[in-house]
């Protein structure tokens, strides 16, 4: 899944303090539930798509055929088994004082060939060269995997339908059941790259802090607040009512825009499906004929 680096979270508390803030005269009165509200933000976040979704990584163990996927699973991107792997340990020396950093970082952005380590109890895939490889962090030890093989997926609504494992023909499978994966690997560690949920380590939820996104969430609750108002016999916000359902499809239609513009890499990924294609049509079918000896006159119409 292709991540859009711009965006930035909040809560839903702070968004709702936006709201508040707003709507002044009917926050004073009670009219605004926040247990009304939050199916409102979910719902917008479910509009956006999975592009507003943090990507994650992780290593599971699997263990009797099966690993417990993490709370915050969404939707799988793609899966590699894990090999062989060299550990380094490092020995603590003197004050050693570190923080633990989410480890939600999209890896196609991490490159580690430099040295770089990463943060206790974290993973990344890097790109080295033309090769990858995984960084694993647990404690003190740092495990690098140079033998990852992708694990082929059955259809799943759990699996993203870019997945490149869905058409990937190998002999390891799985597929997604009940908060677990299946597969027909008895032991190993299993590497999932995914869509993590909108929550933050509190379980609470998060909506995109973006200047334009922003209003999209905001008239969308406000819609709900004066319709509700509306539906309880209080004719004196139909005006309001109005126009903030005209204001919602215009915030509606800039933060989709946003959402779905092609990032770089997006961007990079066309021109050279397009090259190849322009390539295959123009000149592939000339190219067994470069050489003169290849080519006999008395063959040709």
């Amino acid at each position: 899944m292709n991540y859009n680096y711009t965006l930035k979270y909040r809560t839903f508390e702070s968004l709702l303090e936006d709201v508040r803030t707003d709507l002044r005269s009917i926050a004073t009165d009670g009219a605004i539930e926040p247990a009304q509200l939050i199916k409102i933000a979910m719902k917008v976040n479910y509009d956006l798509g999975l592009r507003v979704e943090k990507t994650m990584e992780k290593v599971l163990e699997i263990e009797h055929y099966r690993a417990r996927l993490p709370e915050n699973f969404h939707v799988m991107n793609f899966a590699l088994i894990c090999g062989s792997y060299s550990v380094t340990t490092q020995v603590p020396q003197g004050t050693n004082i570190q923080e633990v950093v989410p480890s939600y970082k999209p890896w196609v952005e991490s490159n580690l060939c430099s040295g770089t380590t990463l943060p206790p109890e974290s993973t990344c895939l890097t790109q080295c060269g033309t090769t990858y490889s995984l960084i694993q962090v647990i404690g003190t030890e740092t495990r690098t995997y140079n033998m990852l093989t992708p694990l082929r997926f059955k259809n799943s609504y759990m699996i993203n339908c870019d997945c490149a494992d869905l058409n990937y023909k190998g002999k390891d499978e799985g597929y997604i059941k009940d908060g677990f994966i299946f597969t027909n690997i008895e032991t190993g560690n299993l590497y999932i790259n995914y869509q993590g949920n909108m929550e933050d380590d509190d379980g609470n939820l998060l909506v995109v802090d973006h200047p334009m996104i922003n209003e999209f969430y905001e008239y969308a609750l406000k819609k709900r607040i004066l319709e509700n108002m509306l539906m309880d016999g209080n004719p004196t916000v139909s005006n309001q009512f109005q126009l903030v359902n005209a204001e919602l499809r215009a915030a509606r239609n800039n933060a989709l825009s946003i959402v779905n513009t092609p990032n770089f890499s997006e961007m990079q990924k066309v021109w050279a499906m397009n090259r190849k294609a322009m390539y295959s049509k123009y000149y592939d079918m000339f190219k067994s004929y470069s050489h003169p000896t290849q080519f006999n006159i008395n063959n040709a119409v």
